[in-house]
C-alpha cells in the first residue's frame, strides 16, 4: 500500500505543492501523446475561491472511471476565460498530474478579478475536458445584494441517484456548502437502488480512490460540480462510521481496530479525500507522528454581506463519551455518563477552537454562516421524562457547544445562521443562549439539511421528537434533498428542497418548506 509516512509522506506533501506550482514542468513538458479516449471522465470542478482567485481541480483516469491511466506523470494544460467560447482568455498555465496522486490536478490561478464568473477547461492528451463554470468572490467590505447558497450532504451511492443535483443546478447558485459524508466506505446496501463492485469495506487507499472515481461518475452530480465553486467540509464515511480523530468508530472491518492500523487506514482515506476534491494544496501542509492531517476548516468572506465559517469536527475530536462496545455513536442517559460532562472534552480540537473564537471575533458580515456536520442544537430523543442524546453529534459534546454559544454572545457575531447534515432529516430551529434554559434567548438560527440519497432511520418519530424539543419549529424525515439560502441586506430566506423519488435520475422536485429570517432578530417565520 502506498502511504505517507516519513520521507515518503514528507515527499508527497512537497509534490502536491509543487503541482499547484507549477514547478514540475520539465522542458518540453507541454505535450503530452494523444489518446483516442476522454480522460475527464468523472469531471471538472472548482473551489476554494477568492476574491483573486480559485482552484480548478480535474482527475485523469483509463475508460472506466477505475483504471490508472498509467505510471507516468502527464502535462495538463488549464485556461480560464471571461467567455465559454474561450475567445477572451484571462489565465492560462500547465502543471502535471502525478501517478502518486492519481493524476489529480490542483491548479491554483491567480490573478483573477473579484466578484466575477468565468469558465475554465483542460486539455491533456490531445483531448478537451467539459466546460466548467466558476467565480470570484467579492471583494472584503464590498456591498453585495445577494448570496445564493446551496448546502447538502450524505450522499451514499448504492440508495439512489442524484437527481437532486439536476434541480439545483437549476437554483444557479454562487457556492454549493457541501457538509460531509460525500462517499461510504460500506459494501453495497441491502436493497440497493444502484450497486457497485465493492462487496467489503473500503480500506486501502487504491479502495478510497475507485469509491470517490464511482461517485464522480454520476452524470448529475458532475453537472453541479462543473456550474459554480463548492466548499467542503467532511464527516465519518469518507474514512469510518463514526470515528474520532484517530480512534476507530464502529468494528467493520474486524483486525482494524488498533490505533496503528487505523491510522493507516485514515491516512489512504484522507488522501483520497484530497485527490478528488477541489482544495488548495495547502490543506496536506500539517502532518505529525506519522499521521496525515487535512485543514478543511476555513473562512470565506462574501463582501460586506456574509462571513462563511467552514468547521471540521471529525479530525481533532476526543472520543464519544460512554461509547458502547460494538462502535461508538449510539443514545445516551446524561444523567448516567460522566464523561459526558467533562469540560475539557472538544469536539473540534482545542487549536481549532482557538481559531474558531478568533474567526468570529474578527467576523465583519452581516450574515455569520457556520457550515458543520451535524445538528448543532441540543435534540432529547426519549419522549416524556428522561433524556437520551446522542453520543456522535454536538450532543455528546455540550461543554464544547457552550463555548461556542459562549463565542457567539461574547463577541456579538451577527446574525448567525448555522447549516448542518448528517442526520439524514431536515430540522430547522432557534440556537439558544443556554439549551438547559427553554426561556433562554435566541442568538442565531440553524438549518440542518436531509441527505441527497441516504435513507433515514425512524422518520415515523420525528414528529415526537420535534415535541420534545419546542427550540426546533420544523422537522421532517422522510425526504431526500438539499437546501438553498437566499442572504441580502434585507434577510434571510430558506427553502428546503426535495425530490420526489430517489430511485428515479429524471425525478422531480418541491419546495417542502420555506423559511424567513430579519437581521438583528434571530427568529424564524414559516413563509
Amino acid at each position: 500500500m502506498s502511504e505517507p509516512f516519513g520521507h515518503e509522506r514528507r515527499q508527497l506533501l512537497r509534490l502536491a505543492a509543487a503541482m499547484a506550482a507549477g514547478s514540475w514542468l520539465p522542458r518540453g513538458a507541454h505535450a503530452s501523446p494523444g489518446w483516442g479516449f476522454d480522460p475527464f471522465g468523472i469531471g471538472v470542478a472548482s473551489g476554494a475561491p477568492r476574491p483573486d482567485s480559485v482552484v480548478l481541480w480535474t482527475r485523469l483516469l483509463a475508460p472506466g472511471w477505475f483504471d490508472s491511466i498509467g505510471e507516468d506523470p502527464v502535462p495538463v494544460r488549464w485556461e480560464v476565460a471571461h467567455d465559454e467560447a474561450f475567445s477572451r482568455v484571462a489565465r492560462r498555465g500547465s502543471t502535471l498530474a502525478m501517478p502518486a496522486l492519481a493524476h489529480s490536478v490542483h491548479a491554483e490561478v491567480a490573478g483573477l478579478e473579484p466578484d466575477r464568473w468565468y469558465f475554465y477547461r483542460f486539455i491533456a492528451g490531445g483531448q478537451v475536458s467539459t466546460v466548467g463554470r466558476t467565480r470570484t468572490l467579492p471583494a472584503p467590505g464590498a456591498p453585495v445584494n445577494r448570496l445564493r447558497l446551496a448546502y447538502a450532504s450524505c450522499q451514499r451511492w448504492d440508495h439512489g441517484y442524484y437527481g437532486a443535483y439536476r434541480h439545483m443546478r437549476e437554483e444557479q447558485p454562487d457556492l454549493v456548502l457541501f457538509l460531509g459524508d460525500y462517499i461510504y466506505e460500506y459494501p453495497t446496501a441491502f436493497g440497493a437502488v444502484r450497486s457497485h463492485p465493492s462487496v467489503t469495506v473500503v480500506r486501502t487507499l487504491a479502495e478510497y480512490r475507485e469509491r470517490h472515481a464511482l461517485h464522480r461518475s454520476d452524470a448529475a452530480l458532475q453537472a453541479m460540480h462543473a456550474s459554480c465553486p463548492w466548499l467542503l467540509t467532511w464527516d465519518d464515511h469518507e474514512v469510518q462510521n463514526d470515528y474520532a480523530g484517530l480512534i476507530p468508530g464502529d468494528s467493520r472491518p474486524l483486525g482494524f481496530n488498533q490505533v496503528q492500523e487505523f491510522m493507516v487506514r485514515r491516512n489512504a482515506a484522507y488522501q483520497a479525500w484530497y485527490e478528488h476534491m477541489p482544495v488548495r494544496v495547502s490543506t496536506l501542509s500539517r502532518a505529525s507522528s506519522g499521521a496525515l492531517e487535512v485543514q478543511v476548516h476555513g473562512r470565506w468572506r462574501f463582501g460586506a454581506l456574509a462571513d462563511l465559517v467552514l468547521l471540521d469536527g471529525r479530525q481533532w475530536r476526543d472520543v464519544q463519551a460512554c461509547r458502547s462496545s460494538h462502535g461508538a455513536g449510539s443514545l445516551i442517559d446524561p444523567g448516567s455518563c460522566a464523561a459526558l460532562h467533562d469540560p475539557s472534552r472538544t469536539l473540534l480540537g482545542a487549536a481549532q477552537e482557538q481559531w474558531v473564537d478568533a474567526t468570529l471575533a474578527d467576523a465583519k458580515g452581516l450574515w455569520t454562516v457556520v457550515g458543520q456536520q451535524g445538528l448543532f442544537g441540543k435534540r432529547d430523543n426519549l419522549p416524556g421524562p428522561g433524556e437520551r442524546l446522542y453520543n456522535d453529534g454536538w450532543d455528546g459534546y455540550p461543554a464544547a457547544r457552550g463555548r461556542m454559544l459562549d463565542g457567539l454572545r461574547r463577541h456579538a457575531v451577527s446574525n448567525p445562521v448555522f447549516l448542518g447534515g448528517d442526520v439524514h432529516e431536515n430540522w430547522v430551529g432557534h440556537i439558544k443562549a443556554d439549551y438547559e434554559r427553554p426561556d433562554s434567548a435566541n442568538v442565531g438560527v440553524e438549518f440542518c439539511g436531509t441527505s441527497i440519497t441516504s435513507r433515514a432511520r425512524g422518520a415515523d418519530r420525528v414528529a415526537q421528537r420535534l415535541a420534545e424539543n419546542p427550540h426546533f419549529v420544523f422537522a421532517d424525515g422522510y425526504r431526500r434533498g438539499y437546501g438553498v439560502c437566499d442572504f441580502t441586506p434585507g434577510g434571510l430566506t430558506t427553502r428546503l428542497r426535495v425530490v420526489s423519488d430517489v430511485t428515479r435520475p429524471d425525478t422531480g422536485i418541491e419546495t417542502l418548506a420555506a423559511f424567513g429570517v430579519r437581521p438583528g432578530e434571530p427568529r424564524i417565520e414559516r413563509l
